[in-house]
């Protein structure tokens, strides 16, 4: 048993030498091929590349200037409220606290209050969420501005449409 064993190793091993090996012709046949291919691709010429022609700008007054404000490209949530402490809702809204708990959103409102806001307490029934409006307005361009002044001390500030 010990021989045939013997035997079968010594058999593998002398196929896996000899069946491995590369031959010399296989090299040669790449390298002709790869002489052909360079051979047959024409010699690039150089290019210059020149820079194009730019007329030049020719610089003219500004007779009439337009301000456009862009109130439409600003983001309102419309959430259907109703007020719990404060003296009534408009319009729109800017939002400065979102509480799940009444008393917290009361005790905001309080702080604004001391600070000279007419702030007020309204409740999302759908969310269950106490909203704490600092100021409240018929239009939206003026909800914008006291939005953008109210971020300087509230930086998550937002405004809300009552959809009621």
């Amino acid at each position: 048993m010990k021989k045939y064993t013997v035997l079968c190793a010594g058999l593998c091993l002398a196929m896996a030498m000899t069946s491995c090996k590369t031959s010399e012709s296989a090299y040669k046949k790449a390298y002709e091929k790869a002489k052909q291919y360079d051979t047959a691709q024409p010699a690039a010429q150089p290019t210059i590349e020149t820079a194009p022609v730019v007329t030049p700008v020719e610089a003219k007054p500004a007779t009439e200037t337009q301000v456009v404000d862009n109130l439409d490209n600003v983001s309102v949530r419309q959430e259907s409220v109703s007020l719990v402490n404060g003296s009534g809702l408009k319009a729109f809204s800017v939002v400065v606290g979102s509480f799940g708990v009444r008393a917290n959103a009361e005790g905001l409102m309080q702080r604004l209050k001391e600070a000279g806001y007419d702030a007020q307490v309204v409740k999302n029934d759908e969310k269950n969420m106490f909203r704490v409006v600092a100021s409240t307005f018929a239009d939206k361009a003026s909800a914008v501005a006291s939005r953008d002044q109210i971020r300087a001390s509230y930086p998550d500030a937002w405004l809300l449409y009552n959809a009621r």
